[in-house]
Formats: structure tokens, C-alpha cells, sequence
């Protein structure tokens, strides 16, 4: 007997994250014909220093996206937001990379992201990161490019990335919380190693406003990638249900 239809979705995830990985896996519980299947690349600080921003050269990217390949994964994204200050165009580069050496679907946390400001109308936004002064700094004009104001913002100034993952879920709830004041048309909690996503769909009840976790939005942009319809993911917030 042949095995159902299924399908594979590809996540490029930086070598320290341990909590992308597990949530993804939790969104898609609901879906048993999807599956998401990872490859790691070195990543272990988040920072301006040239070591840590080598750490996003070409080359090793597209070695994992290789062995995504071999997987035969519908779509492949890379589950990071260095774009967000390193600037979109790195990721939209990257991506037509991709689709080039692996004839693959491509897209990333943080284009998906743009996409979905751009479907629901956001032009002002709420922003929670664990990052430095410097990684922040870089991110308000990188997405002021783009067209999105930032009204409010909250970083936790941690070099990481390991360390990201060790917030609690109340420490980002309250972040949140803080933001949401400046009544931003969203709200995003932006970095692939907190847990933002968990919180998501009951902070969006208690607040009124949709709050838009990055392992979310990679998640969302890989199901469409995929061609797969986004809204049967259920219970992980507004985004899933509304595009």
C-alpha cells in the first residue's frame, strides 16, 4: 500500500536555537501530511563584531540547503531574522540563491514577515527582541526601508544565542504587554530562539492587537511556499487564521 501525500518543509536553523525546532513541530500537530525537517548552520552570537556577522556567509547556508534537498522538501526557509539588520535585500538575495542551486521554494522569517504587514495593512508596529543596542539600532531604519514604523520598542541587550531560548514565556508576555501601550497595529516578537509563540494567541485576546512571533511567520511563509493553506494551522494566533 503507498503511503498518503505528504508534505516536507525545509527550515535552515541557526546551530544554537533550541527552541524553533520543538515549536515548529507543535504548530503543525494539527497537520499529520506536514512535517518540517531542519539543517543547521553555525550560529552562536548575534552581535556587529565581523565574526558573528561572517556567520551569515553564503556558502554555508547553501551547503545545508543542499542537504534539505536530498530530503525532497517542498520549500525551504531560513528560520532567522538577520535580515531585519542586515537588511531585506540580504534575505531576498539569499533566497533567489536557493531556488537557483536547488530548484526549491524559498522564503525567510523575516520576508514572510513584510508579506504579512503587507496583507494586513501594518504600517505602525510594536517591537520585541533580545538583542544589543547595536542589532536594534540596525533593525528600526532597516524596516523603516521597507515602509513600517516602529512606535515602541523593548530589547533585552543580550549578545546570545543560546541564551535567547532561556526567557521565560511571562518575560516576553510582559515585553508584549509594554509595547501594546503605543497602540501599534502589531506586535512582533522577533528573534527565531524565544518563545513568543506560545503566548501568542492569548496575548492577542487579552490585548486586541495581532502579535506576530518570527518562527510563526516562517512557519506561515513556508505553508504558502509550499502551497499549502496556512489557515488549517489552528491555535497559534490571528496570523494563521487570516491569510
Amino acid at each position: 500500500m503507498e503511503a498518503r501525500p505528504r508534505t516536507l518543509l525545509g527550515m535552515l536553523t541557526p546551530s544554537s536555537n533550541t527552541v524553533l525546532e520543538p515549536v515548529t513541530a507543535a504548530m503543525l500537530a494539527g497537520l499529520p501530511d506536514v512535517t518540517a525537517h531542519f539543517a543547521r548552520f553555525r550560529v552562536t552570537e548575534i552581535s556587529m563584531r565581523d565574526q558573528a556577522l561572517g556567520q551569515f556567509d553564503l556558502e554555508p547556508i547553501l551547503a545545508a540547503c543542499d542537504l534539505l534537498a536530498d530530503a525532497r522538501v517542498a520549500s525551504i526557509a531560513w528560520n532567522g531574522t538577520s535580515a531585519s539588520w542586515l537588511g531585506l535585500d540580504r534575505d531576498r538575495a539569499l533566497c533567489a540563491a536557493i531556488e537557483a542551486r536547488t530548484g526549491i521554494a524559498a522564503t525567510t522569517s523575516v520576508l514572510a514577515l513584510a508579506e504579512i504587514f503587507r496583507l494586513a495593512g501594518v504600517t505602525r508596529y510594536g517591537l520585541v527582541t533580545p538583542y544589543l543596542d547595536e542589532i536594534q539600532e540596525r533593525i528600526l531604519p532597516s524596516l523603516a526601508r521597507e515602509g513600517f514604523e516602529c512606535v515602541a520598542e523593548r530589547h533585552l541587550r543580550d549578545r546570545g544565542n543560546f541564551s535567547f531560548s532561556e526567557y521565560s514565556e511571562e518575560t516576553i508576555a510582559g515585553l508584549v504587554r509594554e509595547v501594546a501601550k503605543a497602540r501599534p497595529q502589531a506586535v512582533v516578537v522577533l528573534c527565531t530562539n524565544m518563545r513568543g509563540a506560545p503566548v501568542v494567541e492569548a496575548l492577542e485576546r487579552e490585548l486586541g492587537v495581532l502579535v506576530l512571533d518570527s518562527v510563526a511567520t516562517a512557519l506561515w511563509g513556508s505553508l504558502r511556499r509550499a502551497g499549502v493553506d496556512a489557515r488549517r494551522v489552528r491555535g497559534w494566533g490571528r496570523l494563521f487564521g487570516a491569510f
